[in-house]
C-alpha cells in the first residue's frame, strides 16, 4: 500500500442535494459539521431523496453562519433559509426511523423546494442530533447517533477502488457509461494512496487527529446510477457491482464510519490503518 492520505472532504447540507467540497471539516459524533442537518419530506412526512426525485442532484446548498443554508438551482432565485427557532417539532419518517424535526419557519423555503420538484414538499431541520436518531443498533455502540444521513455518521471511499470499479465497467456491456466520478457515491471522506478494496479489511483508522471505527460496508442503491450533473440515470455502477461486489445480498462500495472522538480533518491529512 502507498502512503494513504485524505484526498477530499464532502458534505451535503441538505440531504439529497449535490455535495459541497471543503478543505477541512469539524468531526462531530453524528457526522461532519454541516452534513445532512436539513432534508425534504413529502406531505405524508416521508423523506424525499434522489431515489424518487433524481432532479435533486441539480440543487445546491451552501452553509451560512448559524447553521442555515443558501439554496440554489437552475431556474430558481437563490434563497437563504435560517435555522428555525426551538419550538414544535414534527415527526418525519427517514426510511425505517421515526425522527423529530423542526420545519423551516419561512413558507418561502417550502415553496422554493416544491417549485424545484413540481411536488408538495417541506424543508425540515434536525435540531438536536445528539438525541434525535440512534445509529442502527445492529452496528452501533451505546449512545451513538447520526444526522439525516442514510444510516451512519461518515461514508468513506477510496480512489483506488473507484479506479478498479471503472475498470470493471469498461469491460462490461455498459462501458459507454464509464468512467464514473466519485460524486456518484456521495462520500464524506475520499482517501488516496491505498490498494483497491483495501478498505474492506480495515476495522479502525485514524484520519489526521481523529479515529474512526468501520461499522459495515455501504450497500448501494439507485442513486449511484444518477448523473450528479444532469440528473439522468443509467445502469452503472449497479450492474458491475452486482456482478463483482455483492456481499450478503447488498451491492457494496465504500465503508460506513463512526467517529471515536472529536476533532478536525483536513485535506492532505495522513490516514493510518490501526486495525
Amino acid at each position: 500500500m502507498g502512503y494513504a492520505r485524505l484526498r477530499s472532504i464532502h458534505v451535503h447540507p441538505v440531504k439529497a442535494f449535490r455535495s459541497l467540497s471543503l478543505r477541512e471539516a469539524v468531526v462531530e459524533p453524528w457526522g461532519p459539521a454541516g452534513d445532512r442537518r436539513w432534508m425534504l419530506i413529502d406531505d405524508g412526512g416521508k423523506v424525499v431523496t434522489q431515489r424518487r426525485q433524481p432532479r435533486l442532484a441539480l440543487a445546491a446548498a451552501e452553509l451560512v453562519p448559524g447553521g442555515g443554508v443558501r439554496l440554489s438551482a437552475p431556474g430558481l432565485e437563490p434563497l437563504t433559509v435560517p435555522v428555525p427557532r426551538p419550538g414544535g417539532t414534527v415527526p418525519v419518517r427517514l426510511f425505517r426511523d421515526k425522527v423529530e424535526a423542526l420545519p423551516a419557519e419561512d413558507a418561502a423555503a417550502h415553496a422554493w423546494c416544491s417549485a424545484l420538484l413540481g411536488a408538495d414538499v417541506r424543508l425540515v431541520h434536525l435540531d438536536d442530533p445528539a438525541v434525535r436518531r440512534p445509529v442502527d443498533p445492529r452496528y452501533a455502540l451505546p449512545g451513538e447517533t447520526v444526522s439525516f444521513a442514510d444510516g451512519f455518521p461518515f461514508l468513506l471511499t477510496t480512489t483506488a477502488s473507484l479506479d478498479a470499479l471503472n475498470s470493471l465497467i469498461a469491460q462490461g456491456e455498459h462501458a459507454d457509461e464509464g468512467p464514473l466520478p466519485m460524486n456518484r457515491f456521495r462520500p464524506n471522506l475520499v482517501v488516496s494512496g491505498t490498494e483497491a478494496w483495501a478498505e474492506d479489511g480495515w476495522s479502525r483508522i485514524a484520519v489526521g487527529e481523529v479515529s474512526f471505527r468501520l461499522a459495515k460496508p455501504c450497500g448501494r442503491c439507485v442513486v449511484t446510477t444518477t448523473d450528479q450533473d444532469t440528473s439522468e440515470r443509467g445502469a452503472e455502477p449497479l450492474h458491475s457491482l452486482g456482478r463483482h461486489r455483492r456481499v450478503d445480498g447488498a451491492l457494496v462500495f465504500g465503508q460506513n464510519l463512526v467517529p471515536l472522538g472529536r476533532g478536525t480533518v483536513r485535506v492532505g491529512d495522513p490516514v493510518r490503518i490501526i486495525e
